[in-house]
């Protein structure tokens, strides 16, 4: 069962999003589920198999240029997961249908998305589910300034 996320799934999309953002502590993914439900402009759904949360999906309308698309707002997958015991079930599917819908009633003509270049398993679901690559790209950074200010 795929249902829009409430504030009383906020813990269950945090767990599950610590799987995909390693950089984000479990506190910080509460307090931005919690802005994100509710917001205008951004959803996540998430999928039940009873009572026992097994995957979610957010989204957003970005506004920005996207790279490959030529319309705004654009639908933008910001994330989605699906517990390892679940997975190869179409739940995966199912919530990007879910996001794309969404974006659909919101005025979307295009739907975008992104992955890491070392994450096959993205890759391979994104193009399974018919994302076409529009661009590969690796950033770069440098402290800039004086020795000591960067110790």
């Amino acid at each position: 069962m795929i249902t829009q996320a409430t504030d009383t799934d906020i813990a269950a999309l945090a767990e599950m999003a610590s799987h995909i953002w390693h950089n984000s502590t479990p506190d910080e993914l509460r307090a931005a589920f919690a802005e994100i439900i509710g917001a205008e402009d951004a959803i996540c759904y998430i999928h039940y198999c009873g009572e026992m949360p097994v995957g979610f999906a957010q989204c957003s309308l970005r506004r920005d240029y996207v790279e490959g698309t030529s319309s705004s707002p654009v639908g933008y997958l910001e994330g989605i997961f699906v517990q390892e015991g679940y997975r190869n079930r179409g739940y995966a599917g199912a919530l990007l249908a879910a996001c794309e819908a969404w974006a659909q009633r919101k005025g979307c003509t295009e739907f975008a998305s992104d992955c890491e270049l070392d994450n096959t398993d993205s890759y391979r679901f994104h193009q399974a589910m018919g994302f076409v690559e529009a661009n590969r790209v690796i950033c770069f950074t440098k402290p800039i300034g004086k020795t000591e200010e960067r110790r």
